[in-house]
């Protein structure tokens, strides 16, 4: 469901029922499907062992992932040194960008890079298949709402 707020306390869209409650958040924004299906993906990926990353553990395979199929890094400026000395101009430093920082367009295009590579090295489990059936049942829900 869509809503649109012409003003303040007025809202429009599909089938809005007085008396009842909805959560609303902006459309830009990720949604918790998103992150439940990209997790998922995670560590379905990584348990199959089908992947050629180089990572230590779970949590170093998430944010190669993040690197190399997601939006990657972002520029951030800090006023320390690694160390905690004082910077005496801003430092400009790197890290890779947050999954709640994705917008929900830069989530759906994690999650199709993160399924083509998947598909692509042959990841074949039934956890995997059971994944994108639910995934493609929430969407059919979705179009026949």
């Amino acid at each position: 469901m869509r809503i649109l707020v012409t003003r303040p306390n007025v809202f429009t869209g599909d089938d809005l029922v007085v008396g009842e409650v909805y959560d609303v958040i902006p459309v830009d924004d990720g949604t918790d499907r998103q992150t439940r299906a990209f997790h998922a993906l995670l560590q379905e990926y990584w348990r199959s062992g089908c992947h050629s990353y180089d990572a230590k553990s779970f949590e170093h395979f998430r944010e190669l992932i993040k690197l190399y199929l997601g939006v990657g890094a972002e520029k951030y400026y800090s006023l320390v040194h690694d160390d905690g000395r004082p910077a005496l101009n801003p430092i400009i430093s790197w890290r890779i960008k947050s999954w709640s920082r994705y917008s929900k367009k830069e989530r759906k295009e994690a999650i199709d890079r993160l399924i083509a590579e998947m598909e692509t090295v042959g990841v074949q489990s039934k956890k995997f298949y059971e994944i994108l059936q639910g995934m493609e049942n929430k969407q059919e829900e979705k179009t026949e709402k």
